[in-house]
């Protein structure tokens, strides 16, 4: 490549990262957000949030991966959260728990299998709860930002989001170039924001 097209390129993938690694200060809200997963980190920072009097209440989503079919075990510090899970919610509830986060404060949503269904069906029980959410902290994981941010916004158009990602697996905006696992992470979010766009304008 030519020095025009090298900056061309370079400014190409800036925007990707731009667009991809959504990331915000985390201010008063009314409530916490954590997408399905089998990370520990993103309800670890959730609960730091809460006990930071950053929002009253957590909300973890989440059954199991649809593609799996149920829940298949704990991707980091195994030793720590042991128990027999048979959802998402289940384990990032007792992650919740054992960093601080009191029962009384986090709500149930076990039936989501993909991202889109823990926007969904969070959204259902907020409002089977009676809760006004005005504003939201989303947790998840640092490159899955952008489509969490994009459907949480979908199906709450009237809250303000501040999305607070989590490193859970090593990717991050400065290293993500630099593997492959990194480079087909980032890129596959892309393209499923693209494949799924039509869901955004139904």
């Amino acid at each position: 490549m030519n020095m025009k097209a090298d900056m061309q390129y370079e400014d190409f993938l800036k925007k990707i990262e731009e667009f991809i690694f959504v990331e915000n200060k985390a201010e008063k809200a009314d409530i916490i957000f954590v997408p399905g997963n089998r990370y520990p980190r993103m309800a670890e920072k959730a609960a730091q949030l809460y006990k930071e009097g950053i929002a009253p209440r957590v909300l973890p989503s989440g059954r199991f991966s649809v593609t799996l079919g149920k829940f298949t075990g704990v991707l980091e510090k195994e030793d720590r959260y042991d128990g027999i899970y048979e959802t998402e919610w289940e384990f990032l509830c007792d992650v919740l728990k054992k960093n601080g986060v009191p029962e009384r404060a986090v709500l149930r949503e076990d039936r989501a299998t993909y991202t889109f269904e823990n926007a969904l069906f969070s959204r259902e029980t907020v409002e089977k709860e009676g809760i006004s959410v005005k504003k939201a902290i989303l947790c998840c994981k640092n490159h899955h930002a952008r489509r969490c941010l994009m459907y949480y916004q979908r199906v709450f158009p009237e809250t303000e989001f501040m999305v607070v990602p989590v490193d859970a697996d090593g990717i991050t905006r400065e290293n993500w170039r630099k593997t492959p696992e990194g480079v087909k992470s980032v890129m596959g979010e892309v393209t499923r924001i693209v494949e799924q766009f039509e869901i955004f304008m139904k």
